[in-house]
């Protein structure tokens, strides 16, 4: 996998991207983490882990404005996400551990609609794109008729065009085979490198070389290494 577009992140090198602040979430009347508080740095990827029901899910989710039953604060580049959302959302990408795509659409036309409202990309871009995540001749075909891992692929070709500055990844590596799952490896460091920051989710075992853990426990209990 290779980019389409390369970003730079030289200027926000000096402080966290994200910060959270005392969060809590109840779910069903259980507490899933309380005073959770950790900061995302710049070329950084940082692996969220526990067990199954832990709220590893759920973390995404709220630092993706996708869940509101929470308290506590998260910053943006040290300013609270209350007073610039939109600016935000611009410079975070979100993918969830469902591909998100529309099973009538292509895969270019998906890629297409992924992009719209972010920032123009050409459709040679795009292709390249595809092409980057083993989808080459399979671009116009709708994705009802792909597999599971080429839906998969669909979506994880917007990360090769992606210039969001944090990227919000669950479960990303299911249903990819094992050079797929090497390819995804490769471009997590690259984002790193570059000054992007990427928080996971999976249970595939991934051990990056400097990767930082956030680990959520039983009854609301954390730990950062």
């Amino acid at each position: 996998m290779h980019y389409a577009h390369r970003p730079d992140y030289g200027a926000l090198m000096s402080e966290p991207l994200l910060q959270a602040v005392n969060l809590q979430c109840e779910r069903d009347k259980r507490i899933l983490f309380r005073e959770l508080s950790f900061s995302i740095l710049p070329g950084t990827v940082t692996r969220v882990e526990g067990p199954n029901g832990s709220g590893k899910t759920t973390l995404l989710r709220i630092l993706a404005g996708l869940n509101d039953a929470w308290t506590g604060g998260l910053n943006w580049c040290g300013a609270s996400i209350a007073g610039q959302r939109e600016a935000f959302l611009r410079n975070m990408l979100y993918l969830g551990h469902r591909p998100g795509i529309k099973p009538l659409l292509t895969p270019m036309e998906n890629l297409r609609a992924l992009m719209a409202g972010r920032r123009p990309v050409s459709d040679a871009a795009l292709g390249q794109a595809l092409e980057g995540t083993g989808l080459r001749g399979f671009e116009n075909i709708p994705c009802r008729n792909l597999s599971a891992g080429q839906q998969r692929r669909v979506a994880l070709a917007r990360l090769l065009v992606a210039d969001e500055p944090l990227w919000l990844l669950d479960e990303v590596f299911t249903a990819i085979d094992a050079d797929g799952v090497k390819a995804l490896e490769a471009l997590l460091q690259q984002r790193a490198a570059e000054g992007g920051a990427v928080l996971v989710t999976t249970h595939h075992d991934l051990a990056l070389p400097g990767m930082r853990r956030l680990i959520l426990g039983a009854g609301g209990s954390f730990d950062e290494r």
